[in-house]
């Protein structure tokens, strides 16, 4: 299995890849990945100099919608489904030869407690989605598994099922192969030991594959700071991809912590 994006032997080429006007996207697939891709949402679409970036193939090559597949935006009312956001994003996608990557399925955000009286269940997007977001964000920072209501309602076994739901669903994607159903969460792209959230993470996977549960991959969130950011991140994927599953980072943003007078000097074009 590979990692569709390592991203500490690529932030080199990245940074020159910017400043000599090349396209991530053209350096992330040069150097072996599947893709570099991008989150957008709906309340953006409107900016056509942003869209125009948006669409631009020498940067991007796969879509990630941050809020329009979320539980609350495709059931806003119980019983009462609405793709119409989700929609728009799969369709520039797909026009521009992008790969979509669902988000999410299963979460604890963005979520009310009248859906669990539904038992609605429509799949979505047939054939159009690359990989989801099945489940998000189900672990504590210890490993163990986090109390939301679907655990409180179902029990820990609401992972196999939305994972197994997922591919009843939606078992093949036209244009490419399996879809590929993901857990994915933050703080666990480093293992440190045991006992911690990495470590529940492999320990989970090793638990569904060996149960016959169609897992295949795990994303790192990956909210880093600068100067903070993990050093064997890349051991830590290879780590997933022995236990059988790919590894994508999902979500990456590298803050630059500064402090109130710093903000000023920004502001005011003095500091770079």
């Amino acid at each position: 299995m590979r990692s569709i994006i390592s991203l500490l032997p690529l932030f080199s080429p990245f940074v020159s890849a910017v400043s000599n006007g090349i396209g991530l996207a053209n350096v992330a697939i040069a150097s072996g990945k599947l893709y570099f891709g991008t989150a957008t949402d709906n309340p953006e679409l409107p900016d056509t100099a942003y869209v125009d970036i948006l669409t631009n193939r020498d940067e991007f090559r796969q879509l990630t919608p941050a809020n329009s597949m979320k539980w609350d935006a495709t059931e806003p009312e119980q019983g009462v489904f609405n793709f119409t956001g989700a929609d728009q994003i799969v369709d520039i996608a797909l026009s521009h030869g992008y790969l979509m990557r669902g988000h999410n399925l299963v979460g604890q955000w963005k979520l009310d407690e009248g859906y669990f009286n539904s038992s609605d269940a429509k799949p979505y997007s047939y054939g159009k989605i690359y990989a989801w977001d099945v489940v998000n964000e189900p672990w504590n920072g210890d490993g163990t598994l986090e109390s939301t209501m679907f655990s409180e309602i179902i029990g820990d076994d609401y992972i196999a099922i939305a994972l197994q739901a997922a591919r009843a669903a939606d078992p093949h994607v036209k244009f490419l192969r399996d879809d590929i159903r993901y857990i994915n969460d933050f703080g666990i792209e480093v293992r440190l030991g045991p006992g911690e959230k990495a470590s529940g993470a492999q320990a989970l996977v090793k638990s569904l594959k060996s149960e016959g549960v169609p897992i295949d991959g795990i994303g790192f969130e990956s909210h880093f700071i600068v100067n903070e950011i993990p050093a064997n991140i890349s051991q830590n994927m290879l780590a997933f991809n022995k236990l059988g599953v790919e590894v994508a980072v999902t979500e990456l943003d590298i803050r630059y912590l500064v402090r109130s007078q710093e903000w000023v000097q920004l502001a005011r074009g003095t500091k770079i």
